[in-house]
C-alpha cells in the first residue's frame, strides 16, 4: 500500500476557491493527487492553486447550478488530462439564513438548485465518464448536522443538506456494480465564511450540544475526506460520516 493516500489519482473538487473546498485540494496533493480546483469564485480558485504542492494542477471555472456546465467541465478534464476523474469531492453550497416567513420560492430554489441538485448533477457527470471509461472512482458529498438538530432560519440549507445524505446512499447502490463509492461528511459548526452569517443564538446552542466546545476546523473536515476517497476506506459505501466534535 502507497504511503500517500491518493497517489496518482486525479481528483475535482468543487467549491475549492476556501474554506473546506481549499483545504480539500491542499490535503488531497500532499496525498499524492493532481487535482483540478474548480469554483465559480475563478480567483479565490487561483489562490487556491498557489498553496498546492506537486505539479500538474489545474483551476477550472465552474457553476454548479448549470447542469450544461458539467458536462463541459467533463469534456476540458478529459481533454488536459487524458482520463475522468477518479476523485470528486462536492464542496460547491451556499448557506443563507432567511427567517421562515421571510423565505421565498426563489430564495429557497437557489439553495437547492447549488447545494443539491449542484452536487447530483456533477456526481452524475463524473460516473458516466467514469463508467465509460471503465474505471473506479469514490465521491465525497458534504452534508451537515444541521438538518438533524434543527437550527433557527436554516430550513431550505438543512432540506438540502438532508437530500445530499438521500442521494449518497442511493447513488452508492446505484455505483457499486461500477466500483465507484460515493460516501458523504457531516461536518459540524466549521470556522469557515459560511459560519460568519450564524446567528448567536445558534452559536450558544451548538456549543451547549457539542462535546468539543470549539468550532471545528476545515482541515479537520479535509483529512476525513482524504481518507474516505483513498483505497484504505474501501469498504465504506453509502455512509454518513459526522465529523462535528461530538454534537
Amino acid at each position: 500500500m502507497s504511503a500517500l493516500l491518493v497517489q496518482g489519482r486525479l481528483a475535482l473538487v468543487t467549491g475549492a476557491s476556501s474554506g473546506m473546498g481549499r483545504e480539500t485540494c491542499k490535503v488531497l496533493a500532499r496525498e499524492g493527487a493532481t487535482v483540478v480546483v474548480t469554483c465559480i469564485d475563478e480567483a479565490g480558485a487561483n489562490e487556491t492553486l498557489k498553496l498546492l504542492s506537486g505539479e500538474d494542477h489545474s483551476v477550472m471555472k465552474y457553476d454548479v447550478s448549470e447542469h450544461k456546465s458539467a458536462l463541459e467541465l467533463l469534456k476540458r478534464i478529459i481533454e488536459k488530462y487524458k482520463r475522468p476523474p477518479n476523485v470528486l469531492v462536492n464542496c460547491a453550497g451556499i448557506c443563507t439564513f432567511p427567517p421562515v416567513l421571510e423565505e421565498t420560492p426563489e430564495s429557497f430554489q437557489r439553495v437547492l438548485d447549488v447545494n443539491l441538485k449542484g452536487t447530483f448533477f456533477t456526481s452524475q457527470a463524473v460516473c458516466k465518464e467514469l463508467i465509460a471509461a471503465k474505471l473506479p472512482g469514490a465521491i465525497v458529498n458534504i452534508s451537515s448536522m444541521t438538518g438533524h438538530r434543527g437550527f433557527q432560519n436554516m430550513s431550505s440549507y438543512a432540506a438540502s443538506k438532508n437530500g445530499i445524505e438521500a442521494v449518497t446512499k442511493c447513488m452508492a447502490k446505484d455505483m457499486s456494480p461500477h466500483n465507484i463509492r460515493v460516501n458523504a461528511v457531516q461536518p459540524g459548526m466549521i470556522d469557515t465564511a459560511m459560519s460568519v452569517g450564524a446567528t448567536q443564538d445558534v452559536l450558544d446552542f451548538w456549543f451547549a450540544q457539542c462535546a468539543t466546545k470549539r468550532k471545528g476546523r476545515p482541515e479537520e473536515v479535509a483529512e476525513t475526506i482524504a481518507y474516505l476517497v483513498s483505497d484504505r476506506a474501501s469498504y465504506i459505501n453509502g455512509a454518513c460520516v459526522p465529523v462535528s466534535g461530538g454534537f
